[in-house]
């Protein structure tokens, strides 16, 4: 769970920081605070790209399983096959009541 600020808290956190820091020293702190934020944004984004192309990798992979094991378990090929076979059969004892017939 993320911290919520308010208007509120942010002015006490803001002029907390002019009372301890001093008004000359706030805008090079503050400059330095929005820098270490940059970086850290950056960092965490660098980290989620990461992690989203092993996510994208992996459901890749899956993908490619599936493909293979369609390849394998063609049920095209298979019914070809067996038209195949039938039409095999259906020839022969065509052919055997034409030989039995002559």
């Amino acid at each position: 769970m993320l911290p919520q600020f308010g208007l509120s808290e942010l002015l006490l956190l803001g002029i907390a920081a002019l009372i301890v820091v001093g008004p000359k020293d706030l805008p090079m702190m503050m400059r330095k605070l929005g820098q270490w934020v940059g970086q850290a944004k950056k960092m965490a984004n660098e980290f989620r790209g990461a992690f989203d192309d092993i996510a994208r990798q992996a459901e890749l992979d899956e993908l490619r399983s599936e493909i293979e094991s369609l390849k394998k378990d063609n049920q095209l090929d298979k019914a070809m096959s067996d038209l195949k076979d039938a039409e095999k059969d259906i020839n022969a004892s065509v052919m055997s009541e034409t030989k039995g017939d002559t």
